[in-house]
């Protein structure tokens, strides 16, 4: 009798404390539901510079694609492609800076009239030329970090930079030495790039990517520069033009031959970003600027072989035309450096870099008599 009395005794609190148990697990589902709400993902609209269709879009919708799983469902990066929200390069700087894009994906060269420094932020004429190079100075030598101060002014953070490819020539007529560019008109991206080419007697015009195609089938312009073999087959440049110009053996470009993008953004969007999404956001980037540069090599090599079966020739400048190539640059880098005192921190790093025996592309007889220096 007495055991059964312990034992209804004992089954009852039991009972009473699993039916407390569960109650207060289902109000601790609950607040951690009601958490997961107020927290829910954030979302950035970013819009690239690549037109839908390229090679170039559909591996930043890849990878914009893909970060919601990465971030366990807390970032989503809706993309779009040129012209889709901003109509221009103008209205996507402006379209970040205000917000209504959170952020956008670049060519950094593109801002050259607003930020001057950002001429240095992209390979220029004659500068460093081994995307390996461009990585040493950003992640090693402090270029990053640098960058970042100066797009703060601008309201915009600056992630990272990301590997491309270089850009090159396609022409009417052969190219075959830097005497060949006298007269030629040529579409090139302005700034410092057009500044070179105009010492060489080109006259040069800017245009968008969208315009090159019907400026060459035209004859407006005679010859245009753009990004690389992938891009360029994909635009139809060998149904208006013959020819196409490389730099010496190994080097595909002298002029830009690592042509950065990078992805920047709003920087009331970043702060606002939990700290271990910012540092996710600067590892993909960096994930991504490889992956990107060796999809392009690749689908370079493969157009290449089409534009041979099409007919187009590749020439070639020779070393001796580097060198009188960067004889006529090194003047307007200083041009360029002096601008403000943010392009000239920018340009000193690389500068430095360039004379550094490791490198070893310029000494100090090369500066003798430089106005700027």
């Amino acid at each position: 009798m007495n055991t059964n009395n312990n034992t209804e005794q004992t089954v009852v609190p039991r009972r009473s404390f699993l039916k407390t148990a569960a109650l207060a697990a289902a109000f601790c589902g609950a607040t951690f539901m009601g958490a997961g709400q107020a927290h829910a993902a954030t979302t950035w609209k970013i819009q690239s510079v690549w037109d839908a269709g390229t090679v170039g879009y559909d591996l930043f919708e890849d990878w914009c694609n893909g970060m919601e799983e990465k971030s366990g469902g807390e970032l989503i990066f809706k993309c779009f492609p040129a012209k889709a929200v901003a109509a221009d390069n103008n209205s996507l700087f402006d379209s970040v800076r205000s917000g209504v894009l959170q952020g956008m994906n670049p060519f950094t060269l593109y801002w050259s009239g607003k930020i001057p420094a950002s001429v240095f932020l992209s390979s220029y004429p004659a500068g460093p030329d081994q995307p390996h190079q461009w990585d040493i100075m950003f992640y090693s030598m402090g270029m990053l970090e640098k960058t970042r101060e100066i797009y703060k002014k601008f309201g915009l953070f600056y992630v990272g930079p990301i590997q491309h490819d270089a850009n090159i020539i396609h022409s009417k007529e052969p190219v075959n030495s830097l005497d060949d560019l006298k007269g030629l008109k040529l579409r090139v991206p302005g700034g410092m790039v057009a500044e070179v080419f105009q010492a060489f007697g080109a006259s040069t015009v800017s245009l968008p990517g969208s315009d090159i195609f019907p400026a060459l089938e035209k004859g407006t312009i005679d010859a245009a520069d753009y990004v690389g073999p992938a891009v360029n087959w994909e635009l139809g440049f060998s149904q208006v033009t013959d020819y196409i110009l490389f730099g010496p053996p190994g080097v595909m470009s002298i002029y830009q031959p690592v042509d950065l993008m990078d992805l920047t953004v709003n920087m009331r969007a970043w702060n606002a970003l939990d700290p271990k999404l910012q540092q996710l956001v600067e590892d993909e980037v960096r994930i991504y600027s490889q992956k990107h540069y060796l999809t392009i090599q690749k689908r370079n090599i493969e157009a290449m072989e089409k534009f041979k079966n099409a007919g187009d020739t590749v020439s070639r400048l020779s070393q001796d035309d580097v060198e009188e190539w960067r004889r006529k640059a090194i003047p307007i880098w200083y041009k360029w450096a002096n601008k403000d005192e943010d392009a000239r921190a920018i340009f000193d790093i690389q500068i430095d870099y360039m004379m550094n025996e490791t490198v070893g592309y310029i000494d100090e007889s090369d500066l003798e008599g430089i106005q700027g220096r």
